[in-house]
């Protein structure tokens, strides 16, 4: 509540302040009576008067940031607003906090001694509005930074901001080969890029010959799981340690304080008021949002955020689901629109990543990107799921592979598993083996290589899987 009180009584003289009775409120209740539940589309007005300069619309003073997301159903792009406020009380504090408990996990660190391989995306001018700025999250962070990060970080400023990915991952790797490299930070994903391009530069077997003090990767962005195997491949060392943050957009929610326990503790002291939807309640036409004091461990939800940049009562799109309440810990189950649920299977990311892990677990495969989505009838009249998944290194049987993942299926969601029941709703799922490269095609095809682009995981329609079966040379 006091995290509420702040951000109420700091915005209640603004617009949207005025218009929901900031000024006037006095418990959570009052909050909740006062204020609607928001999506992107429902603020996108007032932010793009914000962009146009206009100031105290949702948030006092005029805000000169804007971290450009993936699109929502309307658009392609997402505009959030980033204030002074949100960089100092929530990105940079996670920063700090992340760094923090590393060091108190791990007393005898060595990553000052280096630098730190920190990869940023690009920014461009906010409707030529002088001194106001778009861009990824990264970028926005690397350009507001202290002066001095700059000495223990690489690569340098103007390589870490270019906008054409495929160059910049070039120069970083030219450039970070020169240093004594101790820790990295990005999304898995990219940082793989860049990673075998500097073996390929070098000629080394792993990152370990490059950078033999290197011991740390922040990673958030995309879930882990399935890049784990091939990172302890490209970095062998004993030393290697990893930590997952949650840092979106919309601000800096979790960190994964014990190495043990793959929970990330959320962060109560930042911008961030939290609430929560029960995912089951999701499509209700009013349903029954609860604060963080009253979620249940076990249960999946729909986040919503209310922040120090002025998104207020706001749908981010990711579920999560607590496994503990004292402290608050818990994991990214998905997101609300990253699912299949064509049949009542309800398959969620968190599912999806169980299954994928538990089949490289027993056949040896590593599995480097993965999509899926749902196949409602074929020429005999079956319905199925089907999954397009490029391999870092191939299955010996890719049907083997394609079995253990649906029983694995079957095993952690009922739901999925009743529809499987005699092939009578679901047929076994078909999995396609995609080429080499092609979600990094696909990726490139819609100018969205590097920075806080993600392959989108699971989806309720063919859209997607269309396009890169067309780009895999299989329609």
């Amino acid at each position: 509540m006091q995290v509420l009180r702040r951000l109420t009584s700091k915005a209640e003289r603004t617009e949207w302040g005025r218009e929901h009775g900031f000024e006037s409120l006095r418990t959570y209740e009052d909050f909740a009576a006062s204020s609607p539940v928001n999506t992107y589309e429902d603020l996108k007005l007032a932010i793009d008067r914000m962009r146009q300069g206009e100031r105290d619309v949702l948030w006092p003073g005029q805000v000169r940031w804007y971290a450009k997301s993936s699109g929502t159903t309307n658009d392609k792009s997402k505009f959030i607003p980033v204030s002074q406020d949100g960089l100092r009380d929530t990105h940079y504090a996670g920063g700090r906090d992340a760094v923090a408990w590393y060091l108190g996990n791990n007393p005898h660190s060595r990553i000052f001694d280096g630098k730190a391989l920190i990869l940023g995306g690009s920014h461009a001018s906010n409707y030529n509005l002088k001194n106001s700025l778009v861009g990824d999250l990264s970028a926005i962070l690397i350009e507001n930074i202290n002066p001095l990060v700059n000495l223990v970080r690489v690569p340098k400023k103007e390589t870490a901001l270019l906008s054409d990915f495929e160059l910049k991952r070039d120069r970083i790797a030219h450039e970070a080969i020169r240093e004594n490299v101790t820790n990295l930070s990005g999304v898995p994903s990219w940082m793989l890029s860049v990673m075998n391009r500097v073996l390929e530069i070098t000629g080394k077997d792993n990152l370990s010959e490059v950078w033999p003090n290197l011991e740390m990767f922040f990673h958030g962005g995309v879930a882990f799981t399935p890049y784990r195997e091939q990172y302890r491949k490209l970095i062998p060392s004993a030393n290697m340690h990893y930590m997952e943050t949650y840092n979106a957009s919309e601000g800096f929610f979790g960190i994964q304080d014990d190495p043990s326990d793959l929970s990330m503790s959320l962060m109560l002291d930042y911008g961030v008021f939290y609430e929560f939807i029960p995912m089951d309640e999701l499509e209700s036409p009013n349903p029954h949002v609860v604060p963080l004091w009253g979620v249940e461990t076990g249960r999946n939800y729909a986040m919503l955020i209310s922040t120090s940049s002025g998104l207020w009562r706001y749908m981010i799109g990711d579920t999560v689901r607590f496994t503990g309440k004292d402290p608050y810990k818990f994991v990214i189950t998905g997101r609300t629109k990253f699912f299949i649920n064509a049949f009542g299977e309800e398959l969620i990311v968190d599912n999806a990543e169980v299954g994928l892990a538990e089949a490289c677990r027993q056949t040896g495969a590593q599995v480097l990107e993965y999509t899926a989505a749902p196949v409602f009838m074929d020429g005999e009249g079956k319905c199925r799921h089907q999954w397009l998944v490029e391999f870092a290194k191939e299955p010996a049987d890719i049907a083997l592979f394609a079995r253990i993942l649906d029983e694995t299926l079957q095993h952690v969601n009922s739901d999925y598993e009743a529809k499987r029941y005699k092939d009578i709703t679901l047929q076994p799922l078909e999995l396609v083996a995609a080429r080499k490269g092609l979600f990094h095609d696909w990726l490139a095809s819609k100018g969205k290589l590097g920075g806080q682009h993600k392959v989108p995981r699971l989806s309720n329609n063919r859209v997607h899987i269309e396009e890169m079966l067309a780009f895999n040379g299989t329609r």
